[in-house]
């Protein structure tokens, strides 16, 4: 289906079943190292695998913390820090944005770079992405290196390590991310030169891909054979396009070429477009492919994204943000909540927090506050089943051991050291 029948020819602009069109290179075939991340996002399956990976990490809240060494954590909303990845990284993106671009860089290419920015105080005021076609790390050892960066105007800019927020893929050597699609090139050039051959197809009014004629006998010269074949090329392009061919001295016309339905297009799509999820590991599903989903499934399948394809996102960078501009004894911790992603329907939800409040573990301020509402004044305290109280409160306990040791020792017990019940006994 994708075979060059003919590598020297050219385009004129036939677009003939048997035009020089059908017969020229297919994009990618042969070249998989042609294959760019720009040019892969031609493919609708990497476009919508980086879409998904990018809005996803992109949308969730982002939450600074201060823990102390019990664990306990308390929400820091005043640091620099906070408001520089929750309020404004820089003066013409919005988190969200920026979380974005750099998100679709590192699930693209590999690397997500911005240009850190500070003031007198040390505290980063910007961040700045980088383009990382235009950024080349350059190693000065072993475990040193620094970023040389191209700008748009063509001047260039040398950065050290403390000048750059750097977020990696999976790294062969700790320094460099690699490109899922430098690591699949072939993959997507199958995917890429299918995709071009339905467009060419279709652009042709999916008629058959070429032909030959039949005759009896021969031409008396090559001249008439080649004006003949000019004449029949004429008489099928352009304005007498699907007008009906006349043949004489018994010619007869023999299609020739393979249906959609004997090369097994629309399998070879689908193949591809697996290929592309398992790639960027993303449930089919949520790149439109439904063919697996059931109603029963699809809840599961929401959930496995989140544990196995998006967590490891987030903790790329979270790990990034501690490393690059949180301090070992600062006691700052950052996280991206996924809570919201994985409560589920309403009903799920509800017998959640249910659960939660009953059995003790939750506040119902927590849930309420979990759930976007405002907490109201005199919920912060858990609750506790009765069945799970102590069977003798200490106190009882106590007074019970003093009245054991006066029985035992014969000698009256004290009434104001015995439960009620048990003094009203005594005093009768």
């Amino acid at each position: 289906m994708f075979l060059d029948l003919r590598a020297d020819a050219g385009d004129d602009g036939d677009r003939s079943p048997w035009g020089s069109f059908w017969f020229s290179p297919v994009p990618f075939r042969g070249t998989p190292h042609s294959v760019t991340a720009d040019a892969a996002l031609r493919l609708t399956a990497v476009y919508a695998c980086v879409r998904v990976i990018a809005e996803s990490v992109s949308t969730l809240p982002f939450s600074l913390y201060t823990e102390n060494d019990k664990g306990h954590k308390t929400p820091n909303r005043k640091h620099w820090l906070y408001k520089l990845f929750a309020e404004r990284p820089n003066d013409f993106q919005n988190p969200m944005e920026f979380r974005e671009t750099l998100t679709a860089h590192l699930a693209l290419k590999g690397n997500g770079f911005a240009r850190i920015f500070a003031n007198a105080k040390g505290e980063v005021t910007d961040l700045i992405p980088m383009n990382p076609d235009m950024t080349t790390i350059e190693m000065l050892g072993d475990t040193n290196w620094r970023y040389r960066y191209r700008h748009s105007d063509g001047t260039e800019s040398v950065l050290t390590r403390g000048q750059v927020f750097h977020i990696r893929a999976l790294s062969l050597d700790g320094v460099v991310g690699m490109s899922p699609i430098a690591a699949a090139r072939e993959a997507v050039a199958s995917g890429l030169a299918a995709q071009d051959y339905a467009m060419r197809f279709f652009e042709n009014d999916a008629t058959p891909s070429g032909g030959w004629i039949e005759m009896p006998g021969k031409f008396a010269k090559e001249e008439d054979k080649k004006l003949f074949r000019q004449s029949w090329q004429e008489s099928q392009t352009g304005r007498n396009r699907h007008k009906t061919a006349v043949l004489e001295a018994g010619m007869k016309y023999h299609a020739v070429g393979v249906s959609m339905k004997d090369s097994q297009f629309i399998e070879s799509r689908k193949y591809s477009r697996g290929e592309i999820a398992t790639l960027f590991r993303v449930p089919p599903h949520m790149i439109g492919d439904l063919e697996r989903a059931t109603f029963a499934n699809i809840e599961q399948m929401s959930l496995e994204f989140v544990v196995y394809s998006l967590m490891p996102w987030l903790v790329r960078w979270e790990e990034a943000i501690k490393f690059s501009f949180v301090g070992d004894d600062e006691g700052i911790n950052v996280k991206f909540p996924v809570t919201s992603l994985l409560r589920g329907d309403t009903a799920a939800r509800a017998s959640y927090y249910k659960s939660g409040i009953n059995a003790g573990w939750m506040t119902r301020n927590e849930a309420r506050i979990d759930d976007d509402r405002n907490p109201i004044a005199g919920l912060d305290e858990p609750l506790r089943p009765l069945n799970m109280s102590p069977s003798v409160k200490p106190q009882a306990a106590r007074q019970t051991l003093a009245g054991n040791a006066s029985a035992a020792s014969g000698k009256p017990a004290d009434p104001s050291k015995l439960s009620f019940t048990k003094a009203r006994r005594l005093t009768k």
